[in-house]
């Protein structure tokens, strides 16, 4: 249920759909913008869209969620464009992964 108080739940949802739209667009611009780095920073990426997606009733199915976001299937997106992850990336996104405990 939306939160009255919060004027993010206050936006049309054609406004918050176009927002989310232009997010995407930009992430699948930045490929140099890597996922484990994301997930670094901010808790998030670009799989974790395709999720939320899905669990907001989508219903694409994982796959086929992830290929919306990433604007192909995930596994092209992977050979194309994902480097390794190195130790230090991997250490900051467990580090951040912890902030995401309390947010449902």
């Amino acid at each position: 249920m939306p939160d009255r108080t919060d004027p993010l739940d206050l936006l049309p949802d054609s406004v918050a759909a176009a927002a989310f739209r232009r997010l995407v667009r930009h992430l699948r611009r930045r490929h140099d913008a890597q996922n484990i780095e994301l997930m670094g920073l901010a808790g998030f990426c670009r799989n974790c869209l395709a999720d939320w997606i899905d669990e907001a009733g989508a219903g694409l199915g994982k796959a086929d969620a992830r290929a919306a976001i990433h604007g192909m299937p995930m596994e092209e997106w992977k050979a194309k464009y994902q480097s390794e992850a190195t130790p230090e990336q991997i250490a900051r996104m467990e580090e951040s992964m912890k902030k995401n405990a309390d947010m449902g």
